[in-house]
């Protein structure tokens, strides 16, 4: 190898190593300012930058002021309820459609494939009126399962990860069921959807983000927020015309954190495994 050539490889790596240097401080920097902040008093925050630090990192008022003045145990207690209502639903509801649509043939089967592909592509805020009528006609407006049948919405994507899923299970453990005397419901529960753990786990990692951070149709559908309110319109308690009191909002988005930063922890062996298990392959 040349000189030349060892300078070009150099300088590659080097312009490599600094590009995921920038990004990393990028994706971090917002991070530490909440940190930051979330430990200052309402008189250091009014007279430092956001960059500087507290006077103290034992100040924990903000956070207890925070969880109180937001209600945010009511709020964790209505977003469990919400997050394991949804993802049971839309699990069970996803792999059923999945299942029937891979395994039978029958009129409509790719115009049904074919529907859930074209309302992928359109905007979610360009459907919420329709859907908001039907949800006023319904009666659904302001009540937990009024609301957590609409964030039931089988997920496209989770549709086309558990397809993919049928498709590499052979047909022939079905047939074998079937002469053994196994109805379709058995076939499904007992043989193909153990099967589909990892494309359940990536599912259920991707829709359970979305609804547990969800906030515009929290905000909509879930009016009363002393009795339903949720972890992500709970923050909102500081944001009013008179100014917000972002030390207070940090604080609560780290308390918001927490729950998630304990799952991953924990479950991040099972998290990558289906992530890189349940990828739709081309």
């Amino acid at each position: 190898m040349s000189i030349s050539e060892k300078i070009g490889k150099s300088t590659l790596t080097v312009l490599k190593y600094l590009s995921l240097l920038f990004f990393s401080f990028v994706a971090l920097l917002p991070v530490v300012s909440c940190v930051i902040t979330a430990f200052k008093t309402d008189e250091e925050y009014q007279t430092t930058n956001v960059m500087v630090l507290p006077g103290s990192w034992l100040n924990f008022e903000n956070f207890v002021n925070a969880f109180n003045k937001a209600g945010m145990g009511k709020a964790f207690v209505n977003s469990t309820i919400i997050l394991v209502c949804v993802l049971l639903f839309s699990t069970i509801i996803g792999t059923q459609l999945a299942y029937v649509l891979n395994r039978f043939t029958f009129p409509g089967n790719k115009l049904i494939r074919n529907m859930f592909l074209f309302a992928s592509m359109l905007p979610g805020v360009a459907m919420q009126i329709p859907v908001y009528e039907i949800m006023y006609k319904l009666h659904f407006i302001n009540l937990l399962p009024g609301y957590i049948i609409v964030m039931c919405g089988t997920d496209v994507i989770a549709i086309y990860i558990y397809i993919q899923f049928f498709e590499n299970i052979d047909v022939s453990l079905d047939e074998s069921a079937i002469v053994d005397g196994a109805s379709y419901f058995t076939i499904f529960y007992r043989i193909l959807f153990p099967l589909l753990k990892p494309a359940i786990v990536t599912s259920c990692i991707l829709k359970g983000v979305g609804t547990y951070n969800e906030y515009y149709m929290a905000n909509m559908y879930l009016q009363d927020k002393k009795n339903l309110a949720t972890v992500a319109t709970s923050l909102y308690t500081f944001v009013g015309p008179l100014g917000s009191k972002y030390n207070l909002i940090c604080a609560g988005v780290i308390i918001s954190l927490l729950p998630a930063l304990i799952v991953f922890i924990t479950c991040q062996k099972q998290i990558y495994s289906g992530l890189t298990s349940g990828a739709v392959k081309g």
